[in-house]
């Protein structure tokens, strides 16, 4: 049943606090994303042409909304064993499940925030046994029905707003966190899938490597039976077969680890984890490195970094505003009657209204420490981002320069590991015709396994770098360059 006196109560005071609600204006400061210096593009990558150069824009960090990884970066490598890794990491990983419920911590804290600006509505009822009249009366029953909203308070100076505000930025930069984290776990996946599989190719190639020893002992120890070697070249061949063995027992502990590492990064005991070998690394996608700087607009990392400075500055507004008085609003109405069976009427009405307008005089200097606290956290805040900002470009020119001299560094490794293979067939026939000693052998052997290893190296770190690479930028690119589109805020 409506109240109307209540009603007209209720709005005599919303006519009395309205210019008061118009005086009212958010305490938050004007917000502008900080300024990081950047170029158009990354000094390590490839000139761009006119156009493409026009195309390229200024770096522009992304504001509100956290885009994930566009796609999934790591089919470029044309792995079906990596794709289900991946698959399956993004479903396991225990720190991957941490970050996820962080942002439902976050999504949780910002519910609270935004629901103090909306008052606590209460029902209720009771029965009340008490002398109700005066001593010495007899013991009466008094029966109740009640509702209420109660220490309502009206944001006047956008207090609780600039609170709901923040929370709500921290709750955008936790799902950018969480896209970051996913991000880091698929590198992560990549770069150790990759040196196991290079693990793997050592492996085969020093298989190799002792059969071929064992096969060059074999011969040295019937020359030497047949009086044409010497025992010295016995003990030389002895002594690189078995540190050939040594080396193949290395890489097997290295690839166990590896594969070790690879269940905890799927959040699977190593134990009840196995990966068959292959001992092939995954060829090289071909990879613009022609990049320029706006794509890291879309690193969630950035992005995370970016909502919490404007987190940051919500909460200025939220401190600054416990400065000025608290405006609440609190209202009852109900029934209350001495017989349960006439409780609703309207003789057995009663209700209450009114403002309260209250006011700190002093409070130790807390809303000042508040208030300092609130701006360090921001300048704190600031300093991070454009850190982030300034590690990320750091980052795709180490990993852009890296990718471009490892693809030379494996034409040359190739170049000296067929170099090797020729001298040591060459060795082997004038070992074998008596023109050179054993050592000449030995030393040639060497350098090819040396070379081998050499090429597996270089190879598995530019696949490596690549994997970086393609991490630093969040993702696949398209070859074609075109400008980047305002973020929305």
């Amino acid at each position: 049943m409506t109240n109307p006196t209540l009603y007209r109560m209720m709005l005599r005071t919303g006519i009395v606090l309205y210019p008061l609600w118009l005086l009212g204006c958010s305490s938050i400061p004007k917000y502008d994303v900080p300024k990081v210096e950047t170029a158009n593009t990354f000094k390590e990558g490839a000139a761009f042409d006119a156009e493409q150069a026009e195309a390229a824009k200024l770096f522009k960090p992304a504001k509100g909304v956290v885009q994930t990884t566009p796609d999934a970066w790591w089919e470029l490598f044309n792995d079906p064993v990596l794709n289900n890794l991946q698959l399956r990491a993004n479903v396991g990983n225990p720190n991957l499940a941490v970050s996820a419920a962080n942002v439902k911590l976050a999504m949780a804290a910002a519910g609270t925030a935004s629901a103090a600006l909306f008052p606590t509505v209460n029902v209720g009822g009771g029965l009340n046994r008490a002398n109700v009249v005066t001593a010495g009366a007899p013991i009466g029953t008094t029966y109740s029905a009640t509702g209420s909203f109660s220490s309502w308070e009206l944001d006047v100076w956008d207090r609780l707003g600039a609170a709901a505000k923040s929370a709500k930025l921290k709750e955008v930069a936790s799902v950018a966190t969480l896209a970051s984290a996913r991000l880091s776990l698929q590198a992560s996946v990549a770069q150790t899938y990759f040196s196991l599989r290079s693990a793997e190719a050592l492996q085969a190639v020093q298989a190799k490597t002792i059969t071929a020893y064992t096969k060059s002992l074999e011969l040295t120890q019937n020359r030497f039976v047949g009086g044409i070697a010497s025992s010295a070249d016995v003990a030389q061949a002895q002594s690189q077969l078995a540190s050939a063995k040594a080396q193949a027992e290395s890489s097997g502990i290295n690839r166990a680890q590896l594969e070790h590492a690879l269940a905890a990064l799927l959040g699977e005991s190593p134990s009840g984890f196995s990966l068959p070998a292959t001992a092939a690394l995954p060829a090289v996608p071909v990879v613009a490195l022609q990049v320029p700087s706006n794509l890291l607009e879309r690193r969630p990392d950035i992005a995370a970094a970016e909502r919490t400075v404007a987190a940051a500055n919500a909460s200025i507004g939220a401190a600054d505003a416990a400065f000025f008085p608290a405006l609440t609003l609190s209202a009852n109405t109900g029934y209350r009657s001495g017989v349960l069976g006439g409780l609703i009427a309207l003789p057995n009405r009663i209700w209450s209204v009114g403002p309260n307008l209250t006011y700190a005089l002093f409070d130790g200097g807390a809303r000042k420490a508040a208030s300092a606290s609130a701006r360090a956290t921001y300048e704190q805040a600031v300093a991070t981002y454009k850190q982030t900002v300034i590690v990320a470009l750091q980052e795709v020119e180490d990993n852009l320069v890296a990718a471009a001299g490892l693809a030379r560094e494996e034409g040359y490794q190739q170049a000296a590991l067929d170099a090797a293979r020729k001298s040591l067939d060459v060795t082997n026939n004038q070992y074998k015709a008596g023109v050179v000693s054993y050592l000449n052998v030995v030393t040639a052997q060497s350098t090819e396994l040396s070379a081998q290893s050499n090429l597996l190296t270089t190879q598995s770190a530019r696949l490596t770098a690549l994997s970086i690479l393609l991490k630093n930028l969040a993702g696949r690119w398209d070859a074609e360059i075109k400008p980047a589109q305002p973020a929305a805020r």
